[in-house]
């Protein structure tokens, strides 16, 4: 299982007029969250679509616990699963600077051949990446 952990500071235009962040700015979050878990072992979504895959969103599942606020630093915990096939499952759970969960959601990708615009397998370099964490 691979877990990663970033922040995000809630900036003022994610918020409505009581400071409370929208509920589709989230979707925003998740992808600082995968984007930098990604990162955090080296990789990238431009070094995939280089290499000639898309990573389009299938799903996205959310369960709102508490409202974030204007300003918060929100800590994002981005967790891998399994290892990822022809789809990647990404679990997140967001918590607010007292850090209480105020937010777990999934999203489900799945691997596109930019060339034949058909679903594919995981990039190697991506299980490569994944592999020591996923050892027995």
């Amino acid at each position: 299982m691979f877990t990663s952990k970033t922040t995000v500071r809630v900036r003022y235009a994610e918020t409505d007029k009581m400071g409370v962040v929208y509920h589709g700015n989230y979707a925003q979050y998740l992808e600082i969250g995968r984007t930098d878990a990604l990162r955090q072992i080296g990789l990238s979504y431009k070094s995939f679509e280089d290499s000639g895959i898309m990573m389009p969103v299938l799903s996205l599942n959310c369960k709102y616990l508490k409202s974030a606020y204007y300003d918060d630093e929100l800590t994002i915990i981005t967790t891998i699963k399994e290892m990822p096939k022809v789809r990647i499952h990404f679990h997140y759970e967001i918590f607010n600077p007292q850090n209480e969960l105020i937010t777990k959601a999934e999203v489900e990708l799945v691997n596109i051949d930019m060339k034949t615009n058909r679903l594919t397998q995981s990039p190697v370099v991506l299980i490569e990446a994944l592999a020591p964490y996923f050892k027995s």
